[in-house]
C-alpha cells in the first residue's frame, strides 16, 4: 500500500480497537484471525513435522512450513486489501479488519483480571494468571502471580500492540497479518522441546528478527510514559534496560520488561517453574523490590495505558501531519 496511507490506516485501526472489542459472537461463529493462523500452523506441524527425521530434515521442514504459512496468509490478505482500497473510503473497512490484529483492550482486560483475582485471594490470582502465562501457576505465591502478570503485560505490549502497529506502518494490513502469523507460529512451535527444537527453529528465529525494532520501540515508549507518570522513574527504566535487558532469555523481551521494572522500582522475571522443573532466569531490574502485590499490577497497568496512549498519539500525529502536508501540496 502507499506509504502515505499507512499512518492513517494504523491510526484508525488503533483507535477502533481501543474503542470496540472484537465481538465475542463473531469469535463463536467464525473465530478470530489468530485462531485461523493457529489452525493452519497446527496442520503443518502434524503433517510436516516427522519425529522420525533427523535434525536437518526437521529444520528444513520447519523452514518450508514457515514459507508456506506466510504465502497462504499473505497472498489472500494482500488481494483483499488491494480490492478494498479501490472502494470509496476503502481505508475504513481495511482499518476495521486491521484492528483485529491489535490487542490493546484485551491485554489490559486480561491483566486487570489477574489484579482483581489476586486482590481476592492467591488461588484466584493463580487461576487468572494461568490464562496469560505458561509457567506452573500452582507454584506461584502472591509476588509470583503479580510478577508473572507484569512480565506478560510488558512483553505483550511489545508483541501484541507495538509490533503489529509497526508492521502495519511498514506494510499495511498485509504486513500486520504476516507479523501476527509469525508471532503465533513462534508461540506454538518456537519452543526448545523435543518435538519443536528443530521444526520450530525458523519460526523462532524469524520472530526474533521481526520483533527486534519493535521491542526497542516498546522500551522507549515505556521510558517516555514513566517520565510523565507520577511515581515512576524514567531514569530507573533506562538504567534497567542498559544493565539487565541483555541478560534476558529473549533477545527482545528484556527491553520492555526491564523498562517496566525499572520504571516501577520492582524486579520481575527471575526463576520460575515449567512442568515441575525450576528454571533459573535473570531478574530484570535485579535490585528492585521483589515483594509484589495486586497494587503493583495496577500501577503497571496505568504505566501501560500511558505508553499505549503515547503510541496512539504519535501515530495519529504523523497521520494528521501527512494529511495536512498533502493537502497543502495538492490543494
Amino acid at each position: 500500500m502507499p506509504f502515505e496511507l499507512s499512518f492513517g490506516l494504523a491510526a484508525l485501526a488503533l483507535l477502533f480497537e481501543a474503542a470496540v472489542p472484537y465481538p465475542q459472537w463473531l469469535v463463536a461463529r467464525i473465530g478470530h484471525p489468530v485462531m485461523w493462523a493457529g489452525a493452519l500452523i497446527g496442520w503443518l506441524d502434524r503433517h510436516l513435522n516427522d519425529e522420525r527425521g533427523g535434525p536437518r530434515l526437521r529444520r528444513a521442514a520447519g523452514i518450508l512450513s514457515l514459507v508456506l504459512l506466510l504465502a497462504i496468509v499473505g497472498l489472500p490478505v494482500f488481494a483483499l486489501e488491494r480490492a478494498l482500497f479501490l472502494l470509496p473510503l476503502g481505508v475504513v473497512p481495511v482499518a476495521i479488519l486491521t484492528s483485529s490484529l491489535l490487542a490493546q483492550r484485551s491485554l489490559h482486560e486480561y491483566v486487570l483480571r489477574v489484579a482483581e483475582g489476586l486482590q481476592a485471594s492467591v488461588p484466584a490470582g493463580r487461576e487468572a494468571v494461568s490464562h496469560i502465562v505458561g509457567r506452573d501457576p500452582h507454584a506461584l505465591d502472591a509476588s509470583g502471580v503479580a510478577r508473572a502478570a507484569i512480565e506478560s503485560l510488558a512483553e505483550n505490549f511489545s508483541d501484541a500492540v507495538v509490533a503489529p502497529t509497526f508492521w502495519v506502518l511498514a506494510g499495511g494490513m498485509t504486513g500486520g497479518a504476516l507479523y501476527k502469523t509469525v508471532n503465533t507460529a513462534d508461540s506454538m512451535i518456537g519452543h526448545r522441546t523435543a518435538r519443536h527444537l528443530y521444526f520450530g527453529w525458523a519460526a523462532a528465529r524469524f520472530d526474533d528478527l521481526v520483533n527486534l525494532p519493535c521491542s526497542r520501540l516498546a522500551g522507549v515508549l515505556i521510558v517516555m510514559a514513566a517520565a510523565v507518570m507520577p511515581g515512576c522513574s524514567a531514569a530507573g527504566a533506562v538504567r534497567a534496560i542498559r544493565r539487565d535487558a541483555r541478560f534476558h532469555r529473549s533477545p527482545n523481551a528484556g527491553w520492555p520488561e526491564a523498562a517496566m521494572a525499572g520504571a516501577l522500582g520492582i524486579a520481575i522475571a527471575g526463576p520460575r517453574a515449567y512442568h515441575g522443573v525450576m528454571i533459573e532466569y535473570e531478574y530484570m531490574n535485579r535490585d528492585g523490590r521483589r515483594e509484589l502485590s495486586a497494587r503493583d499490577i495496577r500501577r503497571a497497568l496505568r504505566l501501560y495505558t500511558v505508553a499505549d496512549a503515547l503510541l496512539v498519539a504519535l501515530v495519529c500525529a504523523v497521520a494528521v501531519g501527512k494529511l495536512i502536508f498533502l493537502r497543502r501540496i495538492f490543494g
